[in-house]
């Protein structure tokens, strides 16, 4: 593939602290902003791949860029600009210690627990005789705590939140208005491209006293799609879903062997199989903005990345 995935940076722009994460880098400058730099790499089950996909984090940053820009009605975010395909640059804030999971269908992860028995997921009650892949009367809100990097984020009920003091009653009742907002928004976006949002995941935290959404929104790393043009005729024939997600990839890693367990080897990743999975994020960038992908490709990414990076910093 002519195009390297960037899946390390080492910018020097004065800041405090570099945070690196499974797939973003995030520079603290002087304690008040943050430059969250998405990179190529990718993680499935818990673990960074041996290697990036080009064009993924382009993919990612501008779809949440989009998406921050037409939810800030509903509350406020994080964003102050996009200076770069792959950074955003924004206000720091001090992170709630939950993430809020909106479902809308019971798949993926609710599925298997209710198919095991559960009929509660995080304190809220599942109707009997549901089946995969079926719509919820309403959406639904199943927190879960934030894991430390390499752990598995844990289930979590409203209840058990707010009488740990993880989050305050009243704040915890703002960021389940917000969340169920913004999902509802995310799902009128969705229908008019064709889709169906199934669930998402959203990060809050606070600055000057605000709750404010931070980090990524309706990317298809935080989302999952349906196609809504054979949803029903699927759900009805018991059909797996036509899905917009990065299940594709965990997919690949199962019939490969691999589930992040102890022993268990990633499989080898040819250029052909890097190549497809960059064509597949590119098509769900295409599928989910309805507007075409442009590749950035300059001959020195970093170096235009860092330029880039450093004009808007000079701006603030």
């Amino acid at each position: 593939m002519k195009n390297q995935a960037i899946v390390k940076t080492h910018f020097d722009l004065g800041q405090e602290n570099l945070y690196v994460g499974k797939v973003r880098d995030v520079y603290d400058i002087a304690g008040k902003y943050l430059v969250m730099v998405v990179t190529d790499r990718i993680s499935a089950f818990d673990v960074v791949l041996p290697k990036g996909i080009p064009f993924k984090g382009q993919v990612l940053n501008q779809i949440a860029s989009k998406f921050l820009d037409a939810t800030a009605d509903i509350c406020p975010n994080w964003k102050i600009a996009s200076p770069d395909p792959m950074v955003t640059v924004g206000y720091k804030c001090d992170p709630f210690p939950v993430e809020m999971i909106v479902r809308g269908y019971l798949t993926g992860s609710s599925w298997r627990d209710y198919k095991a028995g559960a009929r509660e997921i995080c304190g809220v009650k599942i109707p009997e005789g549901m089946r995969e892949h079926q719509k919820f009367p309403q959406p639904i809100v199943t927190p879960t705590t934030k894991a430390e990097i390499g752990s598995h984020d844990q289930n979590i009920s409203k209840e058990e939140i707010i009488r740990r003091g993880l989050v305050s009653q009243e704040d915890y009742e703002t960021l389940e208005r917000y969340a169920l907002a913004l999902f509802e928004r995310g799902t009128q976006m969705a229908a008019e491209r064709g889709l169906i949002l199934v669930d998402t995941k959203y990060e809050f935290g606070k600055r000057n006293g605000e709750i404010t959404l931070i980090d990524e929104i309706h990317t298809p790393d935080s989302s999952r799609y349906f196609y809504a043009d054979t949803y029903q005729e699927r759900f009805d024939k018991g059909e797996p879903q036509r899905q917009l997600s990065k299940e594709f990839v965990r997919e690949w890693l199962m019939d490969n062997g691999f589930q992040g367990r102890p022993g268990e080897q990633v499989p080898e990743m040819t250029d052909a199989i890097v190549e497809s999975i960059s064509d597949r994020y590119i098509e769900l960038y295409e599928n989910i903005t309805g507007e075409r992908f442009e590749k950035s490709s300059s001959t020195d990414r970093l170096e235009e990345m860092e330029a880039n990076i450093r004009n808007m910093l000079a701006r603030l």
